[in-house]
């Protein structure tokens, strides 16, 4: 049983991929998950905090990289790079500041999870992503008002945190505190837990998303297409930006690539236009797919060093 729990857990980021390709395929699926929303994203914040020491945590936030170079580059740089390309794209008000804002956004919890099924060290872009995310009532509200966005509510970023992220801290601490040894027996269980919570998300994210591409496909084709360049050209910078080895460098692009945009979603309100709620429902297709993309090259890579290492010495 437990192998097959590791496999499933190793299987993931295909798992993800499915999830989308599930939801836009039978939209029914999608809109009878759409309620489980807040329910799957705490399920798999508190077992990703579960799975990751808390001392591992803190020693990678207290390195300057991590706990303050990386969250300057996810909250200001990130998104004045998209200001940038989306002001030579020419794009319409709306879906340029929908990109910007998006960029703005905090990690997405998914790519802590996401790291961990790659096998590669989960605490360093939980650390980035934790900071990011408390630091975000303050810091999406500012390029919001700096690039001539709509006003953002602090208030309504922070509780959206302080439910979800803040109750799934307190939860992991209290199991933690009570349950210890059960969780480092049941590990692969929550591995698992975590995987279908993932799987769920997808799904339930592609909602209303199908409906959409059929009534403006050439238009909806086109944001697809943006999104996808935007969180590719953010991988690409958060892989070359901060020095590490292979593991760490995609680690760094799956966590500056992938933005929570659903926060930023909610805060807006009623001031999202339909070409706003588009993009950030066409985000959720980078965030699922491409870490798929990402396993393979990953392990592309690691086969290509291990024939280097095998290799004999020439004289």
């Amino acid at each position: 049983m437990r192998a097959k729990l590791a496999v499933l857990h190793r299987k993931g980021p295909t798992i993800l991929a499915f999830g989308i390709i599930l939801g836009l395929a039978f939209p029914v699926l999608a809109d009878f998950a759409r309620p489980a929303l807040p329910g799957t994203v705490f399920a798999f914040v508190l077992g990703t905090l579960l799975r990751v020491e808390p001392s591992l945590i803190m020693v990678q936030a207290r390195r300057p990289s991590v706990g303050l170079v990386f969250p300057v580059i996810i909250a200001f740089l990130a998104p004045a790079i998209a200001a940038v390309a989306v002001s030579l794209m020419a794009l319409p008000d709306d879906l340029a500041i929908a990109v910007v804002l998006a960029a703005a956004a905090p990690p997405t919890t998914t790519t802590v999870a996401v790291a961990r099924m790659l096998g590669l060290n989960g605490a360093p872009p939980l650390a980035a992503l934790l900071i990011a995310t408390i630091a975000a009532p303050l810091t999406v509200p500012i390029v919001a008002d700096f690039f001539g966005g709509p006003q953002i509510s602090a208030l309504a970023l922070a509780q959206g945190l302080v439910l979800i992220i803040g109750g799934a801290m307190l939860a992991a601490a209290l199991l933690r505190h009570f349950c210890a040894e059960g969780l480092v027996r049941n590990g692969d269980y929550i591995d698992a837990a975590i995987v279908l919570s993932l799987l769920v998300f997808s799904l339930a994210t592609m909602a209303g998303v199908r409906a959409r591409i059929e009534a403006e496909p050439l238009f909806a084709l086109g944001v697809i297409v943006l999104a996808y360049a935007s969180n590719i050209g953010l991988q690409c910078i958060g892989a070359l930006i901060l020095p590490g080895d292979v593991g760490t460098r995609l680690v760094n692009g799956l966590t500056l690539g992938n933005k929570n945009v659903g926060l930023v979603w909610a805060a807006l309100g009623a001031q999202v236009s339909p070409t706003m709620a588009l993009y950030f429902a066409a985000c959720q297709l980078p965030i699922f797919t491409l870490p798929r993309a990402v396993q393979l090259l990953f392990e592309r890579l690691q086969r290509r060093g291990s024939r280097r290492s095998r290799a004999p010495c020439k004289p």
